[in-house]
């Protein structure tokens, strides 16, 4: 089985170095740690009012940074022009709102997929990996695919929140949609609010190929250090993808 890839969100590296003003602390060197510490690429996420990453970051990232640059995106002119730009290994397109904290959600991708059509087209036209931030859902799926984007990323915010019964539900959603997607060609990927506690049996899941963690990994810097939290959280995604490995496990 793949080793399971781990991309390390930077945003709120920049959301404290932003509360107060100034350079410190640096997301550029947030991802160079992120780098030695076992991470397999870094997601920074542009968005329109500039409340964490800054233009100056996207460009840092891609010129200092030698893994590759996942660039979460909403679907507009401003930002196809700076992925354009920059050009950067990956490019996820997300949904935004101004008023909200944090992503809440996956994008419509079923009901917007002609206006979405043209954003997937310029950026695999330019040799960015275009992925789609969605649902556990079929129907979401299908519309990946047919927009031509070769990765999905499964959001998993409501597995994370979610506790007995109901986290058991979204989790068995991801599991069935992972496999949907990857017996139709997608490269499955998943990320949103997981932990220490909740990223194993994420983890365990056969056709996950990538997993996408920010928030859980500074928060929990602040105690042990950002080294430290990836290492954590490598070992304990390892640990799950090892769990599942015997032929046994493969069809657990």
């Amino acid at each position: 089985m793949k080793r399971l890839r781990l991309g390390v969100n930077i945003d709120h590296v920049a959301t404290i170095r932003n509360a107060r003003g100034g350079r410190l602390p640096d997301p550029v060197r947030a991802a160079k740690i992120a780098a030695s510490a076992g991470a397999d690429g870094i997601t920074a996420h542009l968005r329109e009012d500039r409340r964490h990453i800054a233009d100056s970051d996207i460009e840092k990232l891609t010129r200092e940074v030698a893994l590759p640059l996942n660039l979460e995106m909403a679907a507009t002119d401003e930002m196809l022009a700076i992925a354009l730009k920059y050009k950067p290994h990956a490019a996820c397109i997300v949904p935004e709102r101004r008023e909200e904290r944090t992503t809440e959600g996956g994008i419509d991708a079923a009901g917007q997929h002609n206006r979405l059509a043209p954003f997937v087209s310029a950026l695999c036209s330019a040799g960015i990996r275009v992925s789609l931030f969605i649902e556990a859902d079929a129907r979401q799926l299908d519309a990946a695919r047919s927009l031509g984007a070769p990765v999905v990323e499964l959001h998993t915010g409501a597995y994370c929140e979610g506790e007995g019964p109901v986290r058991q539900s979204h989790l068995e959603a991801i599991r069935r949609c992972a496999k949907y997607g990857a017996d139709r060609g997608l490269e499955v990927h998943a990320g949103h609010g997981l932990g220490f506690d909740t990223v194993g049996p994420i983890a365990a899941i056969p056709q996950i190929s990538e997993l996408n963690i920010g928030h859980f990994l500074v928060g929990e810097a602040i105690f042990i250090g950002l080294e430290a939290a990836i290492r954590g959280m490598r070992d304990r995604m390892d640990a799950a993808r090892a769990s599942v490995a015997s032929p046994e496990g493969e069809h657990a």
